[in-house]
């Protein structure tokens, strides 16, 4: 059984996404209905949105089109997590309006699409900390050479309970594992940070990896938070850059074959179902 902490769903009749034509590989519909065909073939049983960067003035209409894709019958969809912009003076009455609404479970704000010095903002670090207390989660979509940001942010809130996206992002394809490992090694020595284990297949060479080319990252990232502190997630329909959902599902059984059967429901759903109340 998986639980999919991180499904992108993009409808490009429904909202604007700024940042696609720049991806041609992704500038399509990638809609729930094929997800979820694929997804229940995998076992996957639950799943949580995560927020497609739209246009900022979408970031509402983006979590109530979601919403209604997991108010009909049968859904996957068990919960968001939603866009917003702790650098922004509204911040704060979003961040009231969203804590009355049960579908959201958390927010993201992708760092490494912004200068650096964003999330160093004096207005950015009050939000964050205004987090605090509301059970909700803040993703954390970072690039090896930010973890000091990461660190930053975890230490400047130790109430808030972060999530490390897609195992820090390592740049698997140039074999960039020591400043990466480095980077984890830091990050998880603060206690409110959970790490993400998605859609690394992306970072890897499409046309050559295999599960042995991700093992270590997953090991590295395993032994530096520990079992309890693991989610695991899809990052569909990035991960069709690497060879797909079915295909990342596979890699997943295949490194974990040597571990308990706790550890291993721990990572794909014991963690997400504790941490996000699913």
């Amino acid at each position: 059984m998986f639980i999919d902490t991180h499904l992108h769903i993009i409808d490009r009749s429904a909202l604007p996404y700024p940042w696609l034509s720049g991806v041609p590989d992704l500038d399509h519909d990638f809609l729930y209905e094929a997800y979820a065909r694929e997804a229940r073939r995998c076992d996957i049983t639950t799943v949580l949105h995560m927020e497609v960067d739209v246009d900022p003035a979408a970031i509402q209409a983006e979590t109530d089109h979601v919403a209604s894709l997991a108010e009909k019958e049968g859904s996957l969809i068990a919960g968001a997590i939603v866009s917003c912009r702790p650098e922004e003076e509204g911040f704060a009455a979003y961040l009231e309006r969203q804590k009355a609404d049960p579908f959201v479970k958390g927010f993201r704000r992708v760092l490494h699409v912004v200068p650096d010095d964003v999330s160093e903002g004096a207005l950015f670090r009050e939000n964050i900390r205004r987090i605090s207390g509301s059970g909700l989660t803040f993703d954390l979509c970072t690039l090896p050479h930010q973890a000091s940001r990461v660190t930053a942010l975890a230490d400047l809130a130790p109430d808030v309970q972060f999530v490390l996206d897609h195992c820090g992002v390592p740049d698997i394809r140039s074999d960039a594992f020591e400043p990466w490992k480095a980077g984890i090694s830091e990050i998880a020595r603060r206690p409110n940070v959970v790490c993400k284990v998605s859609g690394v297949v992306a970072y890897a060479d499409a046309k050559t990896w295999t599960a042995q080319t991700l093992q270590p990252y997953i090991e590295h990232v395993t032994a530096s938070f520990g079992w309890d502190r693991v989610v695991w997630g899809s990052d569909w329909p990035v991960c069709t850059l690497g060879g797909g959902l079915s295909t990342w599902v596979a890699a997943t059984h295949s490194m974990l074959s040597g571990v308990s059967e706790t550890e291993r429901s721990k990572l794909l759903f014991a963690n997400a179902q504790r941490l996000w109340s699913l």
